[in-house]
C-alpha cells in the first residue's frame, strides 16, 4: 500500500480505527473523519503509534448531515491529487427514530446515504486514481432486511432493528449497482460483514439487546483487529484485485439477501437515493463548487 491514499469513514474507534491502523501499517497514507476534531487527532495521533507511519490525517465531518458530507468531499479533493481507497465504514443503531439536519431518518441518513453521497462526490478522483476500491461495511443484519420503499424513513411505523437491517441491505444494493455502474473503469465496489465486533456500537441511544451483549455474550466477539481483517483485505489484497460487485465474510465471496441482486429494486433504490441528496442519478463529473 505504499504510496497509496485511503479515506475511511468513522476511524475513531472500533473497526474503523483498527482497519486504519492495519492499512497505515501497510504503508498507506490514511485519513480517517470523526464527528469530533479533538477526537479524530487524538484517534488519529493512536494511529500513528500502533502503525509506525507518520502520514495519518484526520477530518471532522458529522456524515449524517448532507451538508457536512459535501464539505468533507471538497476537503478531501483539496488534500489529494489521488484517491486509491474509500472504506464507507461510518455507522450507527439508535433505538428511537431521531431527524437529523436535513430531516431525514438519522438510521438511513448515516449508514446509506452517508456512503453514497461521498462515493458520488468522490468517484472521478476514484476513476482517474484506478485501479482504485470501494469498500462498504455492511452486517449480517442485513439478511432480514427489506426496502420498504413506502415507508424509507421510518416516519409511520419505526423499529430501530428494522431500520438498521434495512440500512445493511442498503449497503450491499449500493455496492452492487455501483459495480454495474463503475464496471470496465478500474474501480471496484464491494461490501462487507466485519462479524459481530466488541465496540461502542449503539451506545448513543442503547437497545436491551446491546445491553444484553454487553453483559452476556461481549467477552465472546470479535476484537476491533479481528473484525478489521476483511476490510483490511478487500481494500489492499491483490487477491481481490479483480473482484467487483461481491459480499464478503471472512475473507471469502458470500451469497447475500436475494433483494440484493435485484436490478431493479437496486436501481430504484439508486434513484431515490440521488434525490434525497440532489444530485444527478447518473454519473458524470460533479462540478467542486456544486459539492462544498
Amino acid at each position: 500500500m505504499a504510496g497509496k491514499v485511503v479515506l475511511i469513514t468513522g476511524g475513531t474507534g472500533g473497526i474503523g480505527k483498527a482497519t486504519a491502523i492495519g492499512l497505515a501499517t501497510c504503508g498507506a497514507r490514511v485519513a480517517i473523519t470523526g464527528r469530533d476534531l479533538g477526537r479524530a487527532e487524538l484517534a488519529a495521533a493512536d494511529i500513528r503509534t500502533a502503525s509506525g507511519n507518520s502520514a495519518i490525517d484526520a477530518f471532522a465531518a458529522d456524515l449524517s448531515s448532507q451538508s457536512e458530507v459535501r464539505r468533507l468531499a471538497s476537503q478531501v479533493l483539496d488534500e489529494y491529487p489521488r484517491l486509491d481507497v474509500l472504506v464507507n465504514n461510518v455507522g450507527g443503531f439508535w433505538a428511537h427514530r431521531h431527524a437529523t439536519a436535513d430531516g431525514l431518518e438519522r438510521t438511513f441518513a448515516l449508514n446509506h446515504l452517508a456512503a453514497f453521497l461521498l462515493t458520488n462526490l468522490l468517484l472521478d478522483r476514484l476513476k482517474s486514481s484506478a485501479p482504485s476500491r470501494v469498500v462498504t461495511v455492511s452486517s449480517g443484519a442485513h439478511a432480514r432486511g427489506r426496502i420498504d420503499f413506502d415507508d424509507l424513513q421510518g416516519a409511520r411505523n419505526y423499529s430501530g432493528q428494522r431500520a438498521y437491517s434495512q440500512s445493511k441491505l442498503a449497503n450491499i444494493m449500493f455496492t452492487n449497482e455501483l459495480a454495474r455502474r463503475v464496471a470496465g473503469s478500474g474501480v471496484t465496489a464491494n461490501a462487507v460483514h466485519p462479524g459481530v465486533v466488541r465496540t461502542s456500537f449503539g451506545a448513543e441511544d442503547q437497545a436491551w439487546f446491546f445491553t444484553l451483549m454487553s453483559g452476556v455474550i461481549r467477552p465472546f466477539l470479535k476484537t476491533p483487529a479481528q473484525g478489521a481483517e476483511t476490510p483490511i483485505y478487500l481494500a489492499s489484497s491483490p487477491a481481490v484485485s479483480g473482484a467487483n460487485g461481491q459480499f464478503f465474510i471472512n475473507r471469502k465471496p458470500k451469497t447475500a439477501n436475494k433483494t440484493a441482486y435485484d436490478t431493479d429494486v437496486s436501481a430504484r433504490l439508486w434513484k431515490i437515493s440521488a434525490d434525497l441528496v440532489g444530485i444527478s442519478p447518473g454519473f458524470g463529473a460533479i462540478p467542486v463548487a456544486k459539492i462544498k
